[in-house]
């Protein structure tokens, strides 16, 4: 598969932002003591800082998804574990300085028609606001739609800002 290695520039939009979505990895791995573990040792042990994590469950088996500061080096270094994983895009939002935020994102997605599949916190603030992932049944029209609603949507780029934005 090529991840656009043969471009000689870095993607970017006409505003000169990065890739408007954040890449998300899923995890899977056996539901036993020490496995998460393992998980983080081989992510720390890369310099890598883990920016979001979900775990779901189930009895025997688990889907670890999990945003890093760094995804090209993720996708480097899951390729050599011995973790099955894939990944895939997600929209990142800062919630906005409102008194029902998060309604605010989801009256925005509800009202496009946008299904919102799943969502959890990213440990990233700018400007003293939180921020999520969301997954959605249609990724540019929901960052359209963000964006037209004067939400501030986050790029890769901007998970490689300096510490001043974690928490």
């Amino acid at each position: 598969m090529n991840y656009g290695e043969d471009v000689p520039v870095a993607p970017m939009t006409a505003r000169g932002k990065g890739w408007p979505c954040l890449r998300q990895f899923c995890v899977f791995m056996e539901n036993q003591v020490g496995r998460l573990h393992e998980l983080f040792r081989l992510i720390e042990r890369n310099e890598l800082r883990v920016i979001a994590m979900s775990v779901v469950d189930s009895a025997d088996f688990s889907t670890v998804r999990l945003m890093v500061d760094d995804a090209d080096r993720a996708r480097e270094i899951f390729s050599l574990s011995n973790f099955n994983w894939f990944e895939n895009d997600v929209v990142g939002v800062c919630l906005p300085d409102d008194p029902q935020p998060l309604v605010r994102v989801c009256l925005a997605l509800m009202q496009a028609e946008l299904n919102i599949r799943y969502t959890y916190p990213l440990l990233f603030r700018r400007g003293g606001r939180g921020a999520i992932a969301i997954s959605v049944d249609d990724i540019d029209q929901a960052t359209k739609i963000l964006k037209d609603r004067g939400l501030e949507i986050i790029t890769e780029d901007d998970l490689k800002d300096d510490d001043n934005y974690f928490f």
